[in-house]
């Protein structure tokens, strides 16, 4: 299919853009390159090819989720610059 300077400016007008004469005639030569590309692309086999969400087999990465003891309240506080209660103390960041 070839591209038109005309459908350059249809998608330049649609997306805001403006372009020199000399971009529109590249622009339209570069989005025929794409189409005609697409189209050898369509006329690949793909009827034994399962659809995939992602070019490489993706898992899990994470580590088992396992109960154990943390780091004592105390030792965790105590280079806060500031703290009430057993719990660090900061500024409040979100309006009621």
């Amino acid at each position: 299919m070839k591209v038109t300077e005309k459908d350059v400016n249809t998608v330049a007008v649609l997306s805001r853009l403006s372009f020199s004469p000399e971009e529109m005639t590249e622009y339209a030569e570069k989005f025929s390159a794409i189409i005609d590309y697409m189209d050898i692309l369509q006329k690949a086999d793909t009827a034994d090819v399962p659809p995939t969400a992602h070019a490489l087999p993706m898992q899990n990465v994470l580590r088992e989720d396992v109960v154990r003891p943390s780091i004592d309240r105390e030792l965790a506080l105590l280079n806060a610059p500031e703290k009430e209660d057993g719990y660090f103390k900061v500024p409040k960041v979100l309006e009621e």
